[in-house]
């Protein structure tokens, strides 16, 4: 799928539990100073952040199919080498990298397999192929399992977003040894965020960002506002609150000549 929104608006839907994954994909990719590294499907930037501060912006390469995200990363990053471009045709030489990551970006790729190998193509023999992905259908991202749960009461024919590649256990790693990567390993990254009020966790849905915005967006006014309020019921009152978040995570090494 597309993403047509803002970055910024990105930033108040997702971004807001980049925060606490990303640290958390980059110490399990192993990155850190003397690397070289590449964020696959970059977003506006918030795993671009976090490699950047580990090896410095200008070992750094971002890449991202939307226009709008793309520039984003790069006026964050300007020493950074930040493209417009999709995971499966990466525009980066053999072996360029010491580490390939890619965050809550393979359920959104048209053909997860050929990004995993072009993710695996860029990266140097030896080197490390990670990727994450919200668990949905063990209901691990509190605030899409609420979301979806709220509209299955009112609509019970929706799918969700539970058939997306990546999602379920196993996925990934799956995905990574189809691509011939050695030595997987796979386990599980916790992610929190902070919302002010129920409006804080609203409105962003409202943005059309991803398939739970594009669904409410379709919505009729009379549909929306019972949504709104089949999701209030699940959710604290007033005041502060914080959801958690699970990610599967998996990362391979590149064999000797691959």
């Amino acid at each position: 799928m597309d993403f047509t929104a803002p970055a910024d608006k990105y930033d108040r839907f997702m971004g807001r539990y980049t925060r606490t994954l990303a640290p958390r994909l980059a110490d399990a990719a192993g990155v850190s100073g003397g690397m070289r590294v590449l964020d696959v499907g970059c977003g506006p930037g918030g795993l671009t952040d976090v490699l950047a501060a580990r090896v410095g912006e200008q070992n750094v390469a971002a890449i991202d199919p939307a226009p709008q995200f793309a520039q984003a990363c790069g006026a964050r990053h300007p020493a950074a080498d930040v493209r417009v471009g999709v995971a499966e045709e990466l525009p980066w030489d053999d072996d360029a990298f010491d580490a390939t990551l890619s965050s809550l970006v393979i359920a959104f790729m048209r053909d997860p397999d050929r990004g995993v190998r072009e993710m695996a193509r860029v990266t140097r023999p030896g080197g490390t192929v990670a990727a994450c992905m919200w668990d949905i259908p063990g209901g691990g991202m509190t605030m899409l399992s609420t979301f979806w749960a709220a509209v299955r009461e009112l609509d019970p024919g929706a799918t969700g977003e539970r058939a997306r590649p990546g999602v379920s256990e196993g996925d990934i790693g799956e995905r990574m040894r189809r691509a011939d990567l050695r030595d997987v390993i796979e386990g599980t990254l916790e992610a929190t965020a902070d919302y002010a009020d129920f409006d804080d966790f609203w409105e962003p849905f409202t943005f059309a960002v991803g398939p739970a915005g594009e669904y409410l967006a379709a919505l009729a006014p009379d549909r929306r506002a019972r949504l709104r309020e089949a999701l209030r019921a699940k959710l604290p009152a007033a005041g502060p609150f914080t959801l958690t978040a699970r990610a599967w995570y998996a990362r391979g090494t590149v064999p000797d000549g691959a």
